[in-house]
């Protein structure tokens, strides 16, 4: 059914989108930041309902909604994760109250929170496409920078760098890549492949090559295996990838916990004072 003409664009979109959260979703976690997919997902979300309530495009909407975000992220110099907490608070009130007073009621907020994978348009697989092209150039010059940034937080401020712009346009780049995924593959479930695979692939990988490779992978086999599913079930999409997903985590994490338990015996060393201790 993937491969239906009445299917194959809303599967190419959603697949384009985790591909490119999956891998975003690393640096987010590199920077201690992946709080502030969700605090952009809802702003996305509310302002893509607002558009919806007006008739402009979701995919539209929500752009404009999560680039202000990033704007009054930059400019306001909260610390932590404030700045997001805020974000969700806001989104969140805003959804709510714009669905109780729109004609369409509730049906616009479930349609944002589920995902409305299998009604997209040629519309929302161009965005993603741009979204594609967008995240491999801004990648290509932010990820050094990001990684320099972590691996010697001072060095900026020692050579005397202004740091506002990579900042802020790592701030737009995270608004437009939540705001694309929250109109295509849903609120949460924009989150999910943001924050689940580079959580795993931060547990697992050896290097920063691999955990790219990880988190790509694990995004991707997640979000087939979802839409597969979803199909099969007559399930709503949203709800079903955050599950899978969910699910595989909660595995991964059980056994690398009982891999990290199960020790050999205490050897001890040659040296006097050296005791060696072998997994």
């Amino acid at each position: 059914m993937i491969w239906d003409t009445l299917f194959i664009m809303p599967f190419l979109s959603g697949f384009l989108v985790a591909a490119v959260l999956s891998v975003f979703g690393v640096l987010l976690r590199l920077r201690d930041e992946w709080l502030a997919a969700l605090g952009f997902a809802h702003l996305a979300g509310a302002s893509a309902l607002i558009g919806m309530a007006v008739h402009i495009p979701a995919v539209f909407s929500a752009t404009f909604g999560a680039v202000i975000g990033a704007i009054i992220k930059t400019i306001s110099h909260f610390r932590g994760g404030t700045v997001y907490a805020l974000m969700i608070l806001a989104g969140w009130s805003i959804t709510l109250l714009v669905a109780a007073n729109t004609r369409l009621g509730g049906s616009l907020g479930h349609a944002m929170v589920e995902g409305q994978l299998y009604f997209l348009g040629f519309s929302h697989l161009m965005a993603a496409t741009m979204l594609v092209i967008v995240m491999a150039v801004g990648l290509y010059w932010l990820m050094p920078i990001v990684i320099r940034h972590r691996l010697f937080p001072g060095q900026d401020a020692a050579n005397q760098r202004p740091t506002w712009r990579w900042r802020l346009a790592f701030d737009l780049i995270t608004g437009l890549s939540m705001a694309i995924a929250t109109a295509t593959v849903g609120l949460m479930a924009a989150f999910a492949l943001a924050f689940i695979p580079p959580w795993i692939a931060f547990r697992t990988a050896k290097n920063w090559r691999q955990t790219l490779i990880i988190s790509f992978c694990f995004g991707m086999v997640g979000y087939i295996a979802s839409f597969v599913l979803a199909l099969w079930l007559d399930q709503p999409f949203g709800p079903v990838l955050v599950a899978l997903l969910l699910i595989a985590a909660i595995i991964l994490h059980v056994v690398d916990r009982r891999h990290c338990v199960i020790e050999r015996p205490l050897k001890v060393g040659r040296s006097k004072d050296r005791w060696k201790v072998e997994k």
